[in-house]
């Protein structure tokens, strides 16, 4: 039996003119997403995403794959066969009967969009439902609260048999909401802040700032594990490797010298996003991303975010609001905390004074900032930054 993946879109149905635009970068993606797989074939019509695949396929590892494709709202593996109703009959007990072996109730569900079908939709669901019956008697009907939910959709070219939509990633299909750089370190909530500004349709790259030897290489290898995870949502992920450590010591004897190391962490955020900008505007980003949360750490006082609020292009923080355990659940979800957690520190840990301001002076931290010449580090870090680009697995 032919069997069809069925892609239901989200808001991409809710847009206007430009709805066909937002289709073609999904289609687009959704090829992309099955590269490797034989015989590919993507169509759309009454804002469904139509895809075959040749026979023989893996339509379990296929479906793992568009399960991660941003723009499926929903997403269903169904059974293909011609609009003859003796057909959909025999094909769609055929396909249950499997699944039916451990139910014990069921309905049928009948839309038909295809209005010259001889038989509407209650009588779709009546007549095979009455054949059902038949064929494995041990099934009783139950429409309020089924076991089994048997999907008939009479559309234009077919009839599509399936047992219920799967809810996938949502959002916007990447490449349709601009070019975005995220700050991505070792810990659980940057890696969650990439992935959600990619749902809402924005491609994300990624760039780490590494401080070898206090940083490990395993330090950097789990960086890009979690650049890996992320690139299985994006389709890929541009990974810039920035040398901080003459930066970092740099910082460390300055403000040691003027007795405020409680500004370290304040004035290494400002340059690490000083740097993340130089580089977001020679490869053409749109915008920069942190995983800061209001108050989750001493950085990130309301205080702290004023005096790291240096950049000209947006900065887009979407954790900004959130409690640390709702941060751990999508963690959970897109399967980076495991690694997230791997006990490899990365250079924002490896400095970090034991009395951090809380409520840092922005003058101040420009001041010291200003005392300490980086211009020449800055610009070695520039150039010998290294570039990968990370492909999912």
């Amino acid at each position: 039996m032919k069997e069809i993946f069925l892609a239901k879109e989200g808001e991409i149905a809710l847009k206007g003119l430009n709805k066909k635009t937002f289709e073609n970068v999904l289609m687009k993606n959704i090829r992309y997403a099955l590269s490797g797989f034989s015989g590919v074939n993507v169509s759309r019509a009454q804002s469904v995403i139509y895809i075959k695949l040749s026979d023989g396929s893996d339509y379990n590892a296929a479906y793992e794959r568009l399960t991660k494709v941003f723009g499926i709202k929903a997403l269903c593996r169904a059974a293909l066969c011609e609009k003859d109703f003796d057909v959909i009959k025999t094909a769609a007990t055929s396909y249950i009967r499997d699944r039916a072996e451990s139910v014990r109730t069921f309905k049928v569900e009948a839309k038909r969009s295809d209005k010259k079908f001889p038989l509407d939709s209650p009588a779709i669901s009546r007549e095979l439902g009455g054949y059902i019956l038949e064929q494995i008697p041990h099934l009783s009907v139950d429409v309020h609260n089924p076991d089994l939910t048997v999907n008939i959709e009479i559309r234009e070219e077919h009839c599509y048999i399936h047992t219920g939509n799967i809810p996938a990633a949502g959002g916007l299909p990447v490449g349709t909401s601009g070019y975005a750089l995220g700050l991505l370190s070792g810990g659980i909530d940057s890696p969650v802040a990439l992935y959600m500004i990619a749902k809402r349709g924005v491609k994300t790259a990624a760039i780490h700032f590494e401080a070898p030897p206090y940083t490990s290489e395993r330090a950097k290898l789990k960086v890009i594990a979690l650049a890996k995870k992320i690139a299985a949502y994006t389709g890929g992920v541009r990974f810039y490797c920035v040398p901080f450590t003459a930066i970092q010591e740099r910082l460390r004897d300055g403000l040691t010298e003027a007795g405020e190391d409680g500004y370290f962490t304040i004035i290494m955020r400002r340059l690490m996003l000083s740097i993340a900008e130089k580089i977001a505007q020679k490869e053409g980003f749109d915008a920069l991303i942190t995983g800061e949360s209001i108050g989750q750490v001493a950085s990130q006082t309301m205080g702290a975010l004023s005096c790291t609020n240096i950049c000209e292009i947006p900065v887009f923080r979407p954790l900004i609001g959130m409690d640390k355990s709702d941060i751990v659940t999508i963690a959970e979800k897109i399967d980076t905390f495991e690694t997230s957690s791997l006990p490899y520190e990365d250079c924002c840990t490896v400095f970090t004074p034991k009395h951090p301001r809380t409520h840092p002076k922005r003058e101040t931290a420009e001041k010291l900032q200003d005392s300490i010449n980086f211009s020449e580090l800055i610009e070695v870090a520039l150039t010998d930054t290294e570039i990968l680009n990370i492909r999912p697995d």
